[in-house]
């Protein structure tokens, strides 16, 4: 009997063939993915004259442009769930959805409730991820559509101290409002530090807004011009109550004390001409007031010392001119006694 000769290269194919099989088998076969907190948004309408809205009955605001869906869960080949697992894990997977007026066929003001499921089977994000949505939570979820009109409302500048003139050109513009509140709503600016700072000297160019709802905002088409009137023009004068902050170099640190001579009622208050938010912030302060220690006032031979006190205004409303000086600095009369005597020289002299 002939014992034929085994062919090992034969053998490895197969197992090589039959090891593919069961791997491309175990990639094809189904699995589910979660997917927690997706984000759906209303995108922007082609039709300006319609304003659609998520409602929620438990949550602020009650009118909203997006909502967090729970969960998400998709179901498709195994390979392909592993891909958006990965994304997830890495911070790369941009799932954010988002649902179109006109896709939904909204033409005309109502409330509809909205079969998240049905959406989400359709929704391209999903589609191009190569999976299926199985399941979803919230299942439904409420729609108001409203029908905007274009009206003439009154511009305003917010953000700014009620003593600030402005003035705003034009004073009205058109806008999209809902019906309802047609000659309620007003366009709203808002202009930044800088912006306020400039428009003191010349006109300053910004869009309005209207807010349709907390947190929904439309664009006004036509710019407007903002200017504020000068700075002194708003400014107000009054006492301000003042804590002196002694200043010393690192030289007397910890050396040297410094003893007011003043009357107890000289350094306690000074005047100012502010605007009421910038004099709120200086009086807010630690110290309103400040006295210079200088290192040659150890060798001082006519006592007590008499120094003008700084004014300690905060920088951001002396840059916008809103805060300065009602009167000379006050003067501080004060002698220096010594704490620690230093290598090299004597005690000064003090009460």
């Amino acid at each position: 009997m002939t014992v034929k000769k085994i062919k090992f290269g034969k053998i490895a194919i197969v197992v090589f063939l039959t090891a593919l099989i069961w791997v491309w088998a175990d990639l094809a076969r189904d699995e589910q993915l979660d997917l927690p907190d997706v984000s759906m948004e209303v995108a922007k309408s082609s039709n300006p004259e319609l304003w659609v809205s998520f409602v929620s009955e438990r949550e602020e605001p009650a009118l909203r442009t997006s909502v967090t869906l729970k969960s998400v869960v998709l179901k498709g080949p195994a390979r392909r769930v592993t891909g958006v697992k990965l994304q997830r894990n890495e911070g790369t997977l941009n799932l954010n959805l988002f649902l179109s007026p006109e896709r939904e066929k909204m033409t005309k003001a109502e409330v509809r409730s909205l079969d998240v499921l049905s959406f989400l089977k359709g929704s391209d994000e999903i589609r191009q991820l190569g999976l299926t949505v199985v399941d979803c939570e919230p299942k439904q979820l409420t729609l108001r559509v409203q029908e905007l009109v274009k009206t003439a409302v009154t511009v305003e500048c917010a953000g700014l101290d009620s003593s600030v003139q402005v003035k705003i050109q034009p004073e009205t513009v058109e806008a999209y409002v809902p019906k309802e509140e047609t000659g309620v709503r007003k366009a709203t600016v808002r202009l930044s530090p800088d912006e306020q700072t400039r428009a003191k000297n010349e006109p300053v160019e910004t869009t309005p807004y209207v807010e349709l709802a907390p947190g929904q905002r439309r664009d006004v088409s036509a710019p407007v011009k903002v200017t504020l009137a000068p700075a002194q023009n708003a400014l107000l004068s009054d006492w301000v109550p003042a804590t002196v902050a002694i200043c010393f170099s690192q030289n007397m640190q910890g050396k040297y004390s410094v003893v007011l001579e003043n009357d107890p009622t000289e350094l306690t208050r000074v005047m100012i001409r502010a605007t009421p938010l910038a004099k709120q912030a200086y009086a807010q302060m630690r110290y309103q007031i400040l006295l210079y220690i200088q290192d040659s006032d150890r060798q001082a031979t006519e006592l007590p010392i008499r120094r003008e006190v700084v004014f300690n205004f905060p920088p951001e409303y002396v840059q916008k001119g809103e805060i300065e000086a009602d009167q000379t600095p006050p003067t501080a009369r004060f002698t220096l006694r010594q704490l620690v005597e230093a290598p090299g020289t004597t005690a000064e002299t003090g009460p």
